[in-house]
């Protein structure tokens, strides 16, 4: 299925994601599990020589000089080079009846890696990675032991030196082909995010990540959801055609389908229904919502219902569409009023019914990580409006209709709007020097 979202990370976002990635590798191998190791040789006019090596213990893993790259077709690669590691634990020899132990310390110096990371998703979406190539190169240990018998180090340090480059070699390669994608990539996107008691995004992949040369692309899902009974959208993904910049960290792209399921997930909970009264009216607007105020455009009112209350009901019969170009953001939604006389024991009188279409402009815009936006009403367009009252001509109704928009409606959507909506972005990153541009 095509995307409804598109994160693009360019070379100079992996530069920086490198920062954060690079202090989790490096508390990852400082925590590797070295085995004890034990083993005899011979030494001309002494015999046999048994040693053991235990409890060993890797008290640091300095990655100076690291990089993270893009693989074309694969994923990533991380290369680390001139990096140096420190072991300490215990040691124990035995030659003939002669019993001896101690400890020491072991210093690894100039260990290049390099790892290739295969980047993807499974069956559910979830990113995965696997490590399709790892090679690790180590040019000198150097051990120096404590005791009685340290000078047995001068016999035997080759051998043991030899065994510890070995170990360290394959036990790099091993931790990371065990990994569950510890990296910064297993964390980098979230699966989904919880928006409001109502509705979350589903930010699954949908296909895995294409690297390229000059960027890893990542196509998500970006679909709204119900939190209570997820159903289908009524309607596809269009195809995303993501521009060719990659001048910056990264870059998101949002189609009009993302935008277009909070509309479907929003108007199927109810959401888009809005009552209105008359204490709801600013102070300082010279306009009551009642009959009295009506009786101007429908005579009717104040010989059936005089000087009664009134009750608004806005909602729109269908889930707005919105229509993304180079101008912005639109969409022509259709909104019911329905018009209601209070009587005396609280209940409803339905009055009239005004259908109308009204031209709204949007505005887009990123804050602390999420997607923040206002809307505009501008001209309507509708029917008169029929009902037990009669009829009245839309036109001398759209005045009444401004106020209720711009001083009630308005505000209360642009508040919500106002919060925002989470982009898919790791933790503690935050984004700067933000341009938003629209496309067809």
């Amino acid at each position: 299925t095509n995307p409804g979202f598109v994160v693009r990370i360019t070379q100079a976002g992996l530069d920086y994601a490198h920062q954060q990635g690079i202090v989790i590798l490096q508390k990852e191998l400082a925590q590797l599990k070295l085995p004890d190791i034990s083993g005899d040789f011979r030494i001309r006019h002494v015999g046999k020589v048994r040693y053991e090596i235990s409890r060993l213990s890797l008290r640091s893993f300095h990655l100076p000089y690291s990089r993270i790259s893009l693989v074309p077709n694969v994923g990533l690669q991380v290369s680390i080079s001139n990096a140096f590691a420190e072991v300490d634990g215990n040691w124990r020899v035995k030659i003939h009846f002669i019993r001896d132990h101690g400890s020491f310390d072991l210093k690894v110096e100039n260990i290049y890696i390099k790892i290739n990371l295969r980047l993807g998703s499974d069956t559910s979406g979830k990113p995965t990675i696997d490590t399709s190539d790892c090679s690790t190169r180590i040019s000198k240990v150097r051990v120096r032991f404590s005791g009685k018998f340290g000078w047995l180090y001068n016999l035997f340090h080759s051998a043991v030196e030899s065994r510890f480059r070995k170990i360290l070699e394959s036990k790099v390669c091993e931790r990371r082909g065990q990994s569950s994608g510890s990296f910064w990539w297993s964390s980098a996107l979230p699966f989904t995010a919880k928006i409001d008691a109502m509705s979350g995004i589903d930010y699954s992949l949908v296909a895995p990540p294409t690297a390229t040369a000059q960027s890893l692309d990542v196509k998500l899902k970006g679909e709204f959801f119900s939190l209570a009974n997820r159903s289908a959208v009524p309607f596809p993904p269009l195809a995303l055609a993501f521009p060719p910049d990659h001048d910056r960290m990264v870059y998101f792209g949002a189609s009009s389908y993302f935008f277009n399921t909070a509309g479907f997930v929003y108007h199927t909970a109810g959401a888009l229904v809005f009552e209105v009264t008359d204490s709801m009216i600013p102070k300082g607007i010279d306009f009551h919502l009642n009959t009295s105020t009506f009786s101007a455009f429908i005579p009717q009112l104040e010989k059936m219902y005089p000087d009664r209350l009134m009750k608004l009901r806005l909602s729109a019969p269908s889930a707005p569409f919105l229509n993304i170009g180079p101008g912005g953001l639109s969409l022509k939604p259709v909104v019911d009023i329905q018009a209601y006389a209070i009587l005396p024991n609280s209940s409803l009188a339905p009055l009239f019914l005004l259908s109308l279409t009204c031209n709204v402009s949007a505005v887009i815009d990123v804050r602390s990580g999420r997607i923040v936006g206002s809307l505009k009403v501008g001209r309507y367009e509708g029917e008169a409006a029929r009902g037990g009252a009669g009829a009245a001509p839309v036109r001398t109704l759209q005045s009444i209709m401004n106020i209720v928009a711009s001083s009630i409606l308005l505000p209360r959507l642009n508040a919500r709007l106002d919060q925002g909506f989470p982009l898919p972005l790791p933790d503690r990153i935050q984004l700067s020097n933000i341009l938003v541009r629209f496309h067809q």
